[in-house]
């Protein structure tokens, strides 16, 4: 197994130089709720919100109550034009990296043999509801991309609407090796999946859990403040996608539940939890998150904060 790990685009998100001024004079697209407001949502994105707008109404990076990230170095001015121009730019050294692995494949004869995929640990938000990071319970921030590659062996041109997590990866990738873990893992199997992407006959939910940089028994009992906060400022949550979707509860006492229509509301704008002509929606969600905590036996399910 050959893994190559890029980073380019980690803070401070500085390009090449053969990169660097290469997109300058686009226009980024602006989110409809890149400044605000965020009713319905919950309470911790004013404080890491990290656009303004100046006396022009230029969109601009703002100083956080949070602390900065490795992505961010709070670099208050900043125009979104400019921070999304030397993001894309940095972007352009992973395309070249690709690029040349795949070209020894190709060189060696050894692409027909090889299961390539392609990855992220996570997205990152360019302006989505206040935001320019990753981790946040949104699909701007956490939605990934997943390109595979084997020829002969999967399908070739389809797309996959059913998202996967990292531990189905951690499965498929074992079960493609023949190995046998001797440990339980709770990846689902997607193997299905892989041999026809297209399919409708998936009813499997995905869960997403954000627990800082804790795990296992050491999630339990949940944190009210300290560890709750300690990446980017944004506190622990289960997140449950299924079918179009996405049920978010951050675990702490009070703030609100979201649900959010993929479909009818790709940018996550209206929160279906607090409307009640989605209350059986709600309450269905609810249980198939508990349920899928209690099947992956995430310990801090039995204490779930009120809400």
């Amino acid at each position: 197994m050959f893994v190559a790990v890029y980073g380019a685009v980690h803070g401070p998100t500085t390009p090449a130089d053969r990169h660097d001024g290469k997109l300058a004079g686009n226009k980024a697209d602006v989110p409809a709720d890149i400044t605000g407001r965020w009713p319905d949502k919950p309470s911790y994105l004013p404080n890491v919100a990290a656009w303004g707008r100046d006396q022009n109404g230029t969109i601009r990076r703002r100083k956080r109550k949070a602390d900065a990230t490795n992505f961010n170095t709070n670099t208050v001015g900043q125009s979104l034009d400019d921070w999304v121009q030397q993001t894309n730019e940095c972007v352009m050294a992973i395309d070249e990296g690709v690029g040349r692995v795949m070209a020894a494949l190709r060189e060696s004869g050894q692409l027909e043999n090889t299961l390539v995929v392609f990855t992220a640990d996570q997205e990152f938000s360019l302006g989505e509801h206040g935001l320019n990071k990753k981790v946040a319970a949104y699909d701007a921030a956490i939605a990934s991309p997943l390109i595979v590659s084997h020829p002969g062996v999967l399908a070739q041109g389809k797309v996959c609407r059913h998202p996967v997590n990292a531990p189905d990866l951690v499965r498929w990738f074992c079960n493609v090796a023949e190995v046998t873990l001797p440990w339980r893992t709770d990846g689902r199997d997607i193997q299905p999946l892989m041999q026809n992407p297209e399919t409708i006959d998936w009813d499997l939910p995905m869960l997403m859990t954000h627990t800082g940089r804790k795990d296992g028994d050491d999630t339990y009992p949940i944190p009210t403040d300290g560890p709750m906060y300690e990446v980017g400022g944004i506190p622990w949550y289960v997140l449950l996608r299924d079918g179009r979707y996405n049920y978010t509860r951050t675990l702490i006492a009070g703030e609100p539940e979201e649900i959010d229509d993929l479909e009818s509301d790709p940018e996550e704008l209206q929160n279906l939890a607090v409307d009640p002509r989605y209350l059986e929606l709600l309450k269905t969600m609810r249980a198939k998150s508990l349920a899928e905590l209690k099947r992956t036996n995430a310990k801090f399910s039995q204490e779930m904060p009120s809400r």
